[in-house]
């Protein structure tokens, strides 16, 4: 599903277990060193796709965000694209041993004082394997043409993407600006694909199905590049990790706080139609 508007963004609900194996159905939808082009793409589309991703940061990252981690760190840019609200900006990286060049790593630190807002915090570990970040604890994570890096090195971008949604806060969001294809299998399909095997309730008789992590995406081509790119975020969804039964009782407890609130809202009319009629009737007693 494209969306309409010029560079448009993916807005999926996801549902995810954060400690469960994650499951790809087979039915699909339809550098070692830091140099001037870190990413190995041509220069168009290397300066096209920097200008995206700091629009995307810019306008996708929520003003409430205050933790935000970068898929494999390859400069400073990102310190640079991500709102000044952002409290702190945790690094991993797209080296095989999971440490974080120095150079990349002087880098970041140099754009941290340009912005004087917020802090860096310098994590070494790989981008396919988050080890140093907690289930559930990160507001938004940028994938931000990361992955054919990650494959150049021998890391797993599958795995990049299992991480990002497990250390991701439910309502969380992932923004990303990756190719359309990797390995001949298409990005936007494995989010869309991307599955996972819940928890039953305790005493059910057996396990719940697979439930889509993604729900279908919408996205947009970059355009105006001479290799191609699509730009979107999806968003963890509220229910990740819940059982059927937990979901269920949220839906209740949604429609008796719904029904509180319209109680509450009606006693509040009526309190007020009480004392405009009072008052009315002590203006009436005065006068006479």
């Amino acid at each position: 599903m494209r969306l309409s508007s010029g560079l448009a963004w993916v807005l999926a609900l996801a549902q995810l277990s954060v400690s469960d194996a994650f499951v790809v159905p087979r039915n699909g939808l339809s550098r070692s060193s830091v140099g001037p082009l870190q990413m190995g793409l041509d220069m168009v589309t290397y300066m096209r796709v920097e200008w995206i991703a700091a629009a995307l940061c810019t306008n996708q990252t929520p003003r409430s965000a205050d933790v935000c981690l970068q898929l494999g760190c390859e400069d400073g840019r990102a310190v640079t694209f991500i709102p000044r609200t952002i409290d702190r900006l945790i690094t991993s990286t797209v080296e095989a041993d999971g440490i974080l060049p120095v150079a990349i790593e002087r880098q970041l630190k140099q754009q941290e004082k340009t912005r004087n807002a917020g802090r860096v915090q310098i994590v070494n570990q790989r981008a396919d394997d988050l080890k140093e970040v907690d289930n559930e604890t990160v507001d938004v994570v940028l994938s931000l043409a990361a992955c054919e890096r990650m494959m150049e090195n021998g890391l797993d971008w599958k795995k990049s993407v299992q991480e990002a949604a497990r250390v991701l806060k439910p309502g969380g969001r992932l923004l990303f600006v990756e190719p359309p294809e990797l390995n001949g299998e298409s990005y936007l399909d494995y989010l869309a694909n991307l599955s996972v095997q819940n928890i039953p309730d305790e005493g059910a008789d057996a396990e719940e199905e697979p439930v889509n992590v993604f729900e279908p995406l919408g996205y947009d081509d970059v355009d105006l590049v001479l290799k191609p790119h699509v730009a979107g975020v999806v968003i963890k969804s509220e229910d990740a990790g819940l059982t059927k039964k937990q979901r269920e009782m949220k839906v209740q407890n949604a429609e008796q706080d719904k029904y509180a609130e319209r109680s509450i809202a009606a006693f509040e009319r009526g309190l007020k139609k009480r004392k405009r009629k009072k008052k009315s009737a002590d203006g009436a007693e005065t006068s006479a």
